[in-house]
């Protein structure tokens, strides 16, 4: 190897699995900001799920959730949430420990007024419910409508249609029309509702361009059933938000898995098709601002749960968001910053920058391979980049290196098995801010760059990660 060969002055140490597979989780459902509005989501989560918990975040951020419960029940239980699309799909699993956790009320089981509820979200978030005011009288109930997607004679073909449909839109039913049809439909809803959802369906390829809005009243009876969508209505007229910026919405689509382009500001093809598919998936709105304006928030208040701030490392010159009560500094080597894993969190960082182009970026992805920061990694290497990612029973590894203005830099994120949506998250969070503010150290000092050795050499002075429970040996206590 070229400008990267050296022996390390201390080896990397051992990274644990991180937080056992027994503990207690939450199933993050919702974030709000203020009690008003949280007491309102709560809520109407109490109002389907008996277990709704709320525990405050920073800046004024309120969680809502599941729980707690075991990891291994609460992982087979949001699969199957999601699956049914009874919470929104970027729920996530999150630790209870340590939180001040408000267990709500469930809707149908008012309990006793306490004036100390046993751990708070929020003094003024009441956790009963008001005597209940006599019964107004009904109106009469508006006209329900539904979208009627497909239609056939044949039921077996009816039936498959149906199976497929439900894939996307799971509380598709099947009707036999009056004049013997069959026909896939999704409802009811209110007309307004109605009309806004088909547009959205039809935008986002998920409906064909003939399907259609039509009453309940011409649907005939009931062949399969389905169950009623919970699609949000339209904003009201004026009251939609403006479109946030665009360079935002791609950073948010990102880390909500739709999208894997550049985030250059650019409404291209890729740009508006993970558009789309977030407005299938969270249907927050039918109305693109809302939805953006809801995606970005979301991931707002996800940032400010993880603590993500922003690291400015002088030893590389580079800067960008990192989880800093999750990792502790250890110690700077050559091209090398290394952060280590805080109270056993079980992660660390690697941040690396030197002079150089695509050799020495090849060179020192071969460096990370060989010391097992990211186990058996896939590959893959273009000019000017290069991304590792790979896992074993502990661990999952990512990795990213860059050819900047003859540079190379880049990081290395370690990050605990049991968590790997976490870890997308915050890959792509470290990937899309990733700057250089600053020369490194190393070309600061302009010393010379020591002669290679081989990855055998340096594997011997750095041995790879492995499942034994560990932490960074003489981790300074502040960042540097």
């Amino acid at each position: 190897m070229r400008r990267i060969a050296f022996v390390f002055g201390a080896a990397l140490p051992l990274i644990g699995a991180g937080p056992a597979l027994a503990e207690d989780v939450l199933i993050r459902i919702e974030a709000k900001r203020g009690n008003e509005a949280a007491r309102g989501s709560a809520a109407e989560w109490s109002a389907r799920f008996d277990d709704v918990v709320t525990f405050p975040l920073s800046d004024g951020w309120i969680g809502i959730a599941l729980g707690p419960m075991p990891r291994e029940e609460a992982t087979a239980r949001l699969g199957e949430l999601k699956a049914n699309r009874q919470v929104p799909g970027d729920s996530f699993l999150a630790p209870s420990a340590g939180r001040n956790v408000t267990r709500v009320a469930a809707a149908s089981a008012p309990v006793a007024t306490t004036s100390s509820p046993e751990v708070g979200v929020a003094p003024d978030i009441p956790l009963t419910e008001p005597a209940a005011a006599p019964a107004p009288v009904e109106p009469a109930a508006p006209p329900q409508f539904f979208i009627r997607i497909e239609s056939t004679t044949d039921r077996a073909k009816a039936e498959e249609i149906l199976a497929k449909r439900r894939e996307t839109l799971p509380e598709a039913g099947l009707w036999t029309l009056p004049s013997g049809r069959l026909a896939i439909a999704l409802g009811p809803l209110d007309e307004a509702t109605g009309k806004a959802w088909l547009t959205a369906f039809k935008t986002a390829g998920v409906m064909p361009k003939d399907a259609f809005l039509t009453p309940g009243d011409d649907m005939g009876e009931v062949a399969i059933a389905g169950n009623a969508p919970k699609l949000a209505p339209p904003p009201a007229e004026g009251t939609a938000p403006a479109m946030p910026p665009l360079e935002d919405i791609q950073r948010a689509l990102r880390w909500a898995g739709h999208y894997d382009g550049a985030i250059d500001g650019k409404d291209g093809p890729m740009t508006r098709a993970a558009i789309a598919e977030e407005l299938v998936r969270l249907r927050a709105s039918p109305d693109t601002a809302t939805a953006m304006a809801e995606l970005t928030r979301r991931r707002e208040a996800w940032r400010a749960e993880m603590g993500l701030t922003e690291l400015r490392d002088q030893h590389t010159g580079l800067a960008l968001p990192a989880p800093m009560d999750r990792l502790q500094f250890d110690r700077a080597e050559r091209a090398l910053s290394i952060y280590g894993p805080k109270d056993g969190a079980g992660a660390a960082l690697i941040l690396f920058s030197q002079p150089g182009g695509q050799q020495e970026m090849l060179d020192l992805a071969g460096l990370v391979t060989a010391l097992g920061w990211v186990p058996a990694p896939t590959r893959q290497i273009h000019r000017g980049s290069v991304i590792l990612d790979g896992r074993n029973d502990t661990h999952i590894g990512h990795a990213e290196g860059r050819v900047v203005d003859g540079h190379v830099q880049g990081f290395v994120l370690i990050w605990p098995i049991q968590d790997p949506e976490e870890q997308r998250r915050m890959a792509a969070e470290m990937s899309d801010n990733l700057a250089r503010f600053s020369p490194s150290a190393a070309e600061l000092a302009e010393k010379p760059t020591p002669p290679a050795q081989s990855a055998a050499e340096m594997v011997g002075a750095a041995p790879v990660i492995s499942g034994t429970a560990g932490a960074l040996p003489n981790a300074a206590p502040t960042l540097p």
